[in-house]
């Protein structure tokens, strides 16, 4: 068997791979391209190992080394995405860093109020912010 077949089958796995990472939304079906990378890494490995007819098979004893990291990874991979699905409602990549982006946005402009209001220590700063005027019981 020559070694052009399964070198160029796994380059095709791997470019397949990398398209799915670099195009896709839905963080299940990018983790899935992950694991064809590493799938293709492990086709190139055994393919070697068995061109250069290596006595220690050095190149399947890493392809097992790879398939082990590669279920622990799709293990935690797919918990975490689990979890931001049941927080957020969604495993679009897209949205999720556009929220992460608003959440940090909103958190920064209620500090940016709130220091007003302690700077200014003015009755309307404070409404803005949220806590109660200082001659609230006076005007009362």
């Amino acid at each position: 068997m020559h070694l052009a077949y399964p070198a160029v089958l796994a380059a095709l796995l791997f470019c397949t791979g990398l398209y799915g990472v670099l195009a896709r939304r839905n963080a299940i079906l990018v983790l899935m391209s992950v694991e064809l990378m590493l799938n293709a890494v492990n086709l190139n490995l055994v393919a070697f190992d068995v061109w250069l007819r290596d006595t220690l098979h050095a190149g399947q004893a890493l392809t097992l080394f790879v398939i082990a990291i590669a279920a622990a990874e799709i293990g935690i991979g797919l918990a975490i995405v689990l979890m931001v699905y049941r927080n957020r409602g969604t495993s679009d990549i897209d949205r999720l860093r556009d929220s992460a982006e608003s959440d940090a946005t909103d958190e920064a402009a209620a500090r940016s109020v709130e220091a007003e209001s302690v700077a200014t220590g003015s009755a309307e700063a404070r409404a803005e912010a949220g806590a109660p005027a200082k001659n609230a019981e006076a005007t009362a």
